[in-house]
């Protein structure tokens, strides 16, 4: 199994008291979207226990680029057309107001240095013209760059700005959501696999797993799949060249530097596409040989990596998540299938979830009803 540089970082203790038998709600994972549900739950008076096969976040939570966007997997122009205006609109300020109050609970965790998505070609430029008007039109910030500065000018076409956006110590900050949720009255157990939902003594149970839903729920393995996105990081570079997070490809390319000046650089997996549609937490020698060239094509050099991993993320098939109870099955809710953007929106699904189950439901939780896809 690969190792995440992010998780390297030692984690403090995490000082969790026990319940007694039954609990409220049972959540099963703590990675972003179980420790936000746990938190918004203990807030609100309820006993809520989370299980972690592993440790906190050590799935996707940890595994990632490190990326804190807003909206959802397809362009907000896209968006418009999927889902109506009104629609996507109430997705993208749900996601902007969960990047704040990330921001609040992260510390330095969370750097909200805005982000670039960047046209390859010419082919995506018009993408992203077409996704800035839109956003524009509709009242969201968004700058627009023609001037690129080096080493991006010449290689790309043009770019947006989004100046909510950031870059996520991601480890970091899933172990402050846990430690936030304890410290709210959360138990949350450290290596303890579930096996199946009926065994969790609750009154609710709560399936916060991304790409390993189907496990426990079977009927979400035609509707989320499992994808698997490998990373590496380099040694220092000399200079800061990527002020914030960037992004290209449609998201086949990203990376970005932290404040140590490494290059953090993920994607490639359409080098070898149906190879990482897999639940495999493992690298693998073709994608990681492209990520190494791509690093040397973006700085002029051959860095030395070091370190290189692979996280497993959910997609579902229109790349919205699911979030709310399972049809027909008012005891069992999930929230899962965030199609690579899990870091704002599975914080935000943790949160609508919970906020439903405090029987304070909000409208934006009726955009990733599961009965839509199930």
């Amino acid at each position: 199994m690969s190792t995440s540089w992010w998780l390297a970082e030692q984690a403090p203790p995490l000082r969790s008291r026990r319940l007694d038998d039954p609990v409220d709600v049972a959540i099963v994972g703590a990675g972003v979207t179980g420790c936000s549900c746990a938190l918004t739950l203990a807030r609100g008076g309820l006993r809520v226990r989370v299980y972690e096969a592993r440790t906190v976040a050590s799935g996707a939570s940890g595994r990632n680029g490190g990326f804190a966007l807003r909206g959802g997997a397809p362009p907000y122009d896209k968006a418009r057309t999927q889902l109506g205006l009104e629609r996507a609109r109430l997705l993208w300020a749900c996601t902007e107001r969960a990047q704040a109050r990330m921001a609040e609970l992260a510390g330095d965790a969370f750097r909200p240095e805005g982000s670039l998505r960047l046209a390859a070609d010419e082919g995506e430029r018009s993408e992203l013209e077409a996704e800035f008007a839109a956003l524009r039109e509709d009242g969201f910030a968004a700058e627009w760059l023609d001037e690129l500065p080096e080493p991006l000018a010449g290689r790309f076409f043009g770019a947006i700005r989004h100046p909510r956006d950031g870059a996520l110590q991601p480890a970091r900050w899933v172990r402050r959501l846990a430690a936030h949720a304890v410290d709210a009255g959360a138990e949350i157990r450290e290596h303890s696999r579930v096996e199946g939902v009926d065994e969790l003594p609750a009154e609710r149970v709560v399936v916060a797993t991304d790409g390993y839903g189907a496990d426990l729920i079977p009927e979400l393995a035609p509707v989320v799949t499992p994808v698997r996105g490998q990373v590496i990081v380099t040694e220092p570079l000399p200079e800061r060249l990527f002020p914030c997070p960037h992004y290209s490809r449609g998201g086949y390319d990203y990376w970005h530097q932290p404040p140590d000046l490494r290059l953090v650089l993920g994607g490639r997996r359409d080098t070898d596409l149906e190879a990482e549609f897999t639940a495999e937490e493992a690298t693998t020698a073709h994608v990681q040989s492209a990520l190494e060239a791509f690093a040397r094509e973006l700085i002029g050099f051959a860095p030395t990596v070091e370190a290189r991993w692979a996280g497993i993320w959910g997609r579902t098939p229109d790349e919205y998540p699911l979030a709310g109870p399972l049809p027909r099955q008012d005891r069992v809710w999930v929230a899962t299938g965030y199609s690579g953007h899990g870091n704002v929106l599975g914080f935000a699904c943790g949160e609508l979830v919970a906020k439903a189950l405090l029987d304070d439901p909000r409208p934006e939780l009726d955009l990733f009803d599961p009965s839509r896809l199930l």
